[in-house]
């Protein structure tokens, strides 16, 4: 079916823990940044037109924004821990059941702690403060616990799975459309037929984000997603960039 925006609408579930100590850095943003082609000048216009008649944008991130800072994710093919390493993260049963597996998670979170919270805000994450700050971006949904956005200025935010940087304790988010807004200024069922979603580098493997989408998609609302590399939410959107989101983001004017 056409949206109004003139674009077309295409029609392992384990709560981890995450560990600083294994968000190291090599000294080089781009070596944990997947391999993507050069920007198309047509699909950055296709999302500028997307930002532009978005009335009500919410924005929602994944560990793919924080590669850029030299933060690396799970699940990028060749660059990510799954590829390159042996490392799981803990699940949050194990951390609950077992005090040895506790021990070894904090020990690991004081280890890594130095490395992981030096770690500052790239193009991706002030472009984004920038759109709320200039009232484009209605608000900002992360699976992040690193606090770049936080950083960058963000205010309009909700971390699904908390914050290492103010709590070592996972929490989680649900994602329910019937917030009343009068009480929280997140997004409530009176004008949910309003919102556009920029999806950027969000892990919609993980069920935790993939419902937003699904949600979405029920409501028949516009979908963008901005991720290096195939999603499993890819049929959902009428827009879908193959792009380094500090690249592209910085390029849309969000007025």
């Amino acid at each position: 079916m056409k949206m109004s925006f003139g674009l077309t609408f295409r029609s392992a579930k384990g709560r981890g823990i995450a560990n600083p100590s294994r968000q190291c850095s090599k000294g080089s943003t781009g070596l944990f940044v997947p391999a993507s082609p050069p920007l198309d000048p047509e699909k950055v216009k296709e999302l500028q037109r997307f930002i532009t008649l978005s009335k009500r944008l919410l924005v929602m991130t994944g560990a793919g924004i924080s590669t850029e800072s030299g933060i690396p994710d799970y699940r990028s093919e060749n660059v990510g821990l799954y590829a390159r390493t042996d490392r799981r993260p803990i699940q949050h049963s194990d951390f609950v059941r077992s005090a040895r597996i506790r021990q070894r998670y904090w020990a690991r979170s004081f280890v890594g702690w130095p490395q992981f919270s030096s770690h500052q805000p790239n193009p991706a994450h002030w472009a984004l403060s920038t759109w709320e700050k200039l009232g484009k971006l209605y608000w900002l949904v992360t699976q992040n616990v690193d606090a770049l956005h936080t950083k960058a200025g963000s205010r309009r935010l909700t971390e699904l799975h908390g914050c290492m940087h103010r709590c070592r304790r996972c929490r989680q988010f649900e994602p329910t459309w019937e917030a009343e807004a009068g009480k929280s200024p997140e997004p409530g069922k009176q004008k949910l037929q309003t919102y556009t979603f920029l999806c950027v580098s969000f892990p919609v493997q993980v069920y935790s984000g993939y419902r937003f989408i699904l949600t979405a998609q029920e409501k028949k609302l516009p979908i963008a997603i901005l991720n290096i590399g195939p999603t499993r939410s890819d049929d959902l959107a009428c827009l879908k960039l193959n792009s380094r989101c500090g690249e592209l983001l910085p390029l849309i004017d969000p007025h």
